[in-house]
């Protein structure tokens, strides 16, 4: 630790968001640029904690405090070597990570901890700005082949680390471009897409190959379907057994993608999707491949049901695109301010998180649920209505009962679900390798990531669920190593999370 009265000396600071009335004319990042003396006195923070908790709260084993240090000593070309030694895309974590690791630093045990996730993110774009960051080829080759089915944050880091040791890596994504969620479902106002870009060039030079517009089993396509009105890329179809054949080992990345569907009246109607139906035509206006969206807010009525991440995320897509009005909806009570001594530091709070989309608009309806979506007698709906709920506890499970006399009725013409994912699809790869599952409906993997069928295996949210992208990296890269050990005997790569850990997801 370089400043020992650096927590003393300087409170918590981020950037400032841009104003939300220029921001919402753009769908450029959120957050104006952050002066380097700041960054430098955040890092400053990082107090000598003896025990690093937040290498606990982050499932990368982030060197946080060693980097800390370093911004603050003005030493950032270091900074990004212990960095990039355990996290493959910390400018995609800099962005899009909830910061559990801020959630487990010691100094918010009575105070506002590190600007962690901040300070990673000034780390990244100085390097690249830099120039430090260069493709790592492998100085010789294996001549094994692995397939990454998949290209989300699990299959690239996994995809990267394979290649590195040596490996011959081919990844098949069945869209058009690579990037998973983190192109079709993360809105530019997150992360614009040169950032993914610029770190799959990366890639190819370390001689990663893509094979885009590439459906493993039967012929499928990412959740949301072609682009109504665009000309679909025509999609090639690969058996399942044909991809065994062609590679040494096959690791599956394929994310939990089934969407929770609402079973309620009106489901049917015109003007009800499910948030990647909505989020992905969007993604690919702002990319120049659809030349203007197939579901469009503008002037419309929204009504967005599920109240996470990706909510907010088409939340702000709604506010750009100039809807009418937008209400989110959630079945669970509001959140807390701080910290309730149900979550005790060093464990991850349930507080009310307020995201850039919500400063925008819009308004949060809590305790809530829908109950029927009305037929505007066209065929397209009108109305939700719904209920409030009480919410209780049964064996350990949340429960929702109905509250006499709360019942409501909303105005809406678009209606986005928005309410998380299942799981990975069971048909298709998965029902063709005949793989097992396990409790959760997540790809059953073994303690070296190994699923059911010989030379296979899973990592990410295809086998853990619905998750953070920080878990994605994790397992990729945990994964990438099993499967170098698989073919090799041994490896030398990381893996930040270990067999006895594999219980625990």
């Amino acid at each position: 630790m370089g400043k020992p009265t650096g927590f003393l000396e300087h409170g918590r600071e981020l950037p400032r968001r841009r104003p939300i009335p220029v921001r919402l004319r753009d769908w450029r990042e959120v957050y104006e640029a952050f002066p380097e003396e700041t960054a430098r006195d955040q890092g400053a923070r990082c107090m000598d904690c003896g025990i690093p908790f937040c290498h606990d709260g982050c499932p990368l084993g982030n060197l946080i405090p060693e980097w800390n240090d370093l911004v603050y000593r003005d030493d950032w070309s270091s900074a990004i070597e212990r960095l990039h030694a355990t996290n493959n895309f910390p400018e995609m974590t800099g962005r899009l990570c909830p910061a559990p690791c801020e959630a487990s630093c010691v100094l918010g045990i009575n105070t506002d901890p590190v600007t962690i996730e901040r300070v990673e993110y000034e780390i990244a774009e100085r390097a690249f700005e830099e120039g430090w960051v260069t493709p790592l080829a492998a100085p010789e080759r294996t001549g094994r082949s692995v397939a990454v089915v998949g290209s989300g944050p699990a299959g690239l880091a996994c995809a990267q680390q394979l290649a590195r040791a040596g490996h011959t890596v081919t990844v098949y994504e069945r869209a058009e471009r690579p990037g998973g969620l983190l192109r079709y479902g993360i809105p530019e106002f997150k992360m614009e897409k040169r950032v993914l870009d610029r770190r799959l060039a990366q890639l190819r030079a370390e001689g990663v190959l893509f094979a885009c517009a590439t459906s493993v089993g039967e012929r499928s396509v990412l959740s949301g379907g072609p682009s109504a009105g665009a000309s679909a890329p025509e999609v090639a179809v690969l058996a399942a057994r044909a991809l065994q054949e062609r590679h040494d080992a096959v690791v599956l990345a394929c994310g939990a993608t089934e969407p929770r569907d609402l079973d309620v009246p009106g489901r049917s109607l015109a003007g009800v999707h499910v948030a990647l139906e909505y989020l992905k035509p969007a993604n690919q206006v702002q990319e120049g491949t659809l030349a203007a969206p197939t579901v469009d807010a503008a002037g419309r009525h929204v009504v967005i049901i599920g109240g996470g991440d990706t909510g907010a995320d088409c939340l702000g897509t709604a506010h750009r695109q100039g809807a009418a009005s937008v209400h989110q909806l959630e079945i669970l009570p509001e959140p807390p301010s701080s910290r309730s001594a149900e979550h005790p530091w060093p464990i991850w709070p349930v507080i009310l998180r307020t995201s850039s989309a919500h400063e925008e608009g819009g308004r949060r309806l809590y305790s809530v649920t829908a109950t029927e979506l009305v037929d505007d007698g066209a065929g397209g709906v009108r109305a939700l209505r719904g209920h409030q709920v009480a919410v209780g506890t049964q064996s350990g499970r949340p429960t929702f009962t109905p509250v006499d006399g709360t019942e409501f009725e909303l105005a809406c013409d678009l209606v986005l679900l928005a309410m998380g994912f299942s799981g990975p699809e069971r048909h298709g790869l998965v029902a063709e390798l005949d793989l097992a599952l396990d409790g959760r409906g997540g790809v059953a993997v073994d303690a070296n990531w190994q699923t059911s069928a010989p030379g296979v295996f899973a990592c990410g949210d295809m086998a853990r669920g619905q998750s953070l992208i920080v878990w994605a990296i994790a397992e990729g890269r945990s994964a990438a190593a099993a499967v170098d050990r698989w073919l090799m005997g041994d490896s030398a790569l990381p893996a930040p999370i270990g067999p006895g850990q594999l219980a625990l997801r």
